[in-house]
């Protein structure tokens, strides 16, 4: 009980830092999911079948129309049990699993109860001091970055062909620890994990330098070389997606890794590390630590021995990773930090499509998405019928254990974060919004919130402006397209923007207005392997997947030899 009281204490501190196919014989969706007989790559329009009410879809669930319907208030039944094991629970340091140095664990929780799921190693300085040295070791003497650049990307591709033969295992474990939908994980996310690591084994032979011609008799080689020892910090709401997003890049770069996973969610990136190193990867390349943020993420930020740093998560702990970078060593530092992205639904839109895609923007993940629309600008002359449709979408929506066949919306991850959500809702009533739908939690076991609907907002609002990462959706009314980009654009956060509307003209004048990262039109939360990912203003800096990811990892170096009576120049 001391144990899991100091840990749980050291959880509220670290908040200063803090798609292959489901295999047919998963115990959850046996013989259901691949009759559908869908594109699994394409996420945006996988996720919007299943999330938008398709009755077919739940039909070949097994899930009837009334059981659809099924109100968001329905008392939550006892939890499935998770047909997976954890088998990992120490730090990776240096291709072994090895207690913290200090000997302390910390509880790591399921969010459908709030009951211990398993202990985890608690990395502190000391642990991440012996990673790092692992890594540094591993580059500076190791195999890794002296491998040709094929035997790199086999291991990358062998990799990616054990994620799609853990598949069900790896997603019950990603479900289990963070509350996000089975279907999610298993159908979209860790098949997306697959594709990246493809995707980054098929560039390690494609990185290479230039010889450019020269004013003077000199050859002139350009060389892109690894970078070295790279931190990287990782969030609780995409564990694995962003496990891949950073680990994939700096490993086709030929550098070694220090990785810190969340502490809500440290489980499923102990186990896919297990699986890279069967796949070949050697010792050192790959460590993981387990902990929290004022003590191994500080550690790691302002590590001297570390040569790049990459963060995911709020906007105020970038701005503590980004100082701690910049006083130690002046380490290199890519940010995927926090947003208030605009959906903006025109005047000229198909309502119930554009309910449906406004309401995926949103509560897609519990609404726990760095990305979310969670500014959703209508037309004022379809503003009151939009907000009816997005309240009985909402009402339709069906919460509970993530296991079950037929949910759409989890728990959410922790206590801190649930009542969060919950400061926000009553913020909203209380400065004047108008709650249309939820606003309340669902049981008394576990981290529910039914899905909540606010309309009347205004931009002045604390539910307009800050990051509330939860389900829900604030409506909000614009006359003309001059006023909504100007409001649009009115937030410290840049990082994405949805439009809906049929008109290419309007489309582009949006796309080139509006100052953020990603603009989805007429869709939302598409995230191919190629795509850039980033943010403008205090949303990040640099970009993550396709081929800018690559930038981050590598060093440019440019070598000059004179050339003697040279035939050319």
């Amino acid at each position: 009980m001391r144990k899991t009281m100091a840990a749980a204490a050291r959880r509220t501190a670290s908040s200063i830092l803090s798609v292959a196919r489901l295999s047919s014989s998963s115990p959850l969706l046996q013989g259901r999911i691949h009759v559908l007989n869908l594109n699994p790559f394409d996420s945006s329009l996988f996720l919007m079948r299943i999330w938008r009410g398709n009755n077919k879809f739940w039909g070949l669930l097994g899930v009837t129309s009334k059981n659809h319907r099924l109100s968001t208030a329905a008392a939550l039944e006892e939890p499935i049990t998770p047909p997976v094991k954890v088998s990992h629970t120490k730090l990776l340091i240096n291709g072994q699993f090895v207690d913290s140095a200090s000997g302390r664990t910390f509880p790591t929780l399921d969010p459908r109860t709030g009951e211990v799921i398993d202990h985890v190693a608690e990395g502190d300085a000391e642990d991440v001091h012996r990673a790092v040295g692992a890594a540094r070791k591993a580059f500076d003497e190791g195999p890794w970055p002296r491998m040709t650049a094929y035997e790199r990307s086999r291991i990358l591709y062998r990799f990616a062909d054990l994620i799609e033969k853990h598949n069900d295992e790896i997603a019950a474990l990603e479900t289990w620890d963070n509350g996000k939908p089975f279907v999610q994980a298993a159908q979209v996310e860790i098949p997306m994990i697959a594709r990246l690591f493809r995707y980054y084994a098929g560039w390690v032979d494609k990185i290479h330098g230039l010889v450019v011609p020269a004013d003077t008799a000199h050859h002139v080689q350009v060389l892109y070389e690894p970078i070295g020892v790279v931190g990287q910090i990782i969030p609780w709401n995409f564990p694995l997606l962003m496990f891949a997003w950073k680990v994939g890049p700096a490993l086709a770069c030929g550098n070694t890794i220090v990785l810190k996973t969340a502490e809500q969610t440290p489980l499923s990136a102990l186990l896919v590390s297990k699986l890279q190193h069967e796949a070949g990867l050697p010792e050192g390349v790959l460590n993981v630590i387990s902990g929290f943020g004022p003590t191994a993420g500080a550690a790691l930020s302002s590590h001297m021995d570390v040569d790049k740093l990459a963060f995911t998560g709020s906007t105020e702990t970038g701005k503590i990773v980004l100082g701690m970078a910049a006083r130690s060593n002046l380490k290199p530092v890519t940010l995927e930090l926090g947003g208030k992205s605009p959906m903006i639904i025109m005047d000229d839109a198909d309502i119930d499509k554009a309910v449906d895609l406004a309401h995926f923007a949103l509560f897609f993940n519990q609404g726990q998405c760095c990305c979310a629309g969670s500014r959703t600008f209508v037309h004022e002359s379809i503003y009151d019928e939009f907000v009816e449709k997005a309240k009985a979408k909402a009402e339709r929506r069906i919460v509970g254990d993530p296991f079950k066949t037929g949910v759409e919306q989890g728990p959410q991850i922790d206590e801190d974060q649930f009542n969060k959500i919950l400061r926000f809702i009553k913020s909203g009533v209380d400065s004047g919004a108008t709650l249309v739908c939820g606003g309340e939690r669902i049981g008394n076991k576990g981290y529910y919130i039914k899905p909540t609907v606010f309309a009347d907002v205004k931009d002045g609002m604390e539910i307009a402006k800050e990051e509330i990462f939860g389900p829900v959706q604030s409506i909000l009314k614009f006359k003309d397209l001059d006023e909504v980009i100007q409001r649009a654009n009115a937030t410290p956060f840049g990082l994405a923007a949805g439009v809906f509307t049929k008109s290419l003209d309007v489309a582009n004048t949006l796309a080139r207005a509006l100052r953020v990262g990603s603009v989805w039109i007429n869709c939302f939360d598409v995230f191919d392997a190629a795509i850039p990912f980033g943010g403008y203003k205090m949303s990040g800096q640099g970009r993550e997947k396709g081929i800018d990811s690559l930038k981050n990892y590598l060093q440019v170096k440019a070598v000059v030899t004179p050339l003697k009576n040279p035939a050319w120049l």
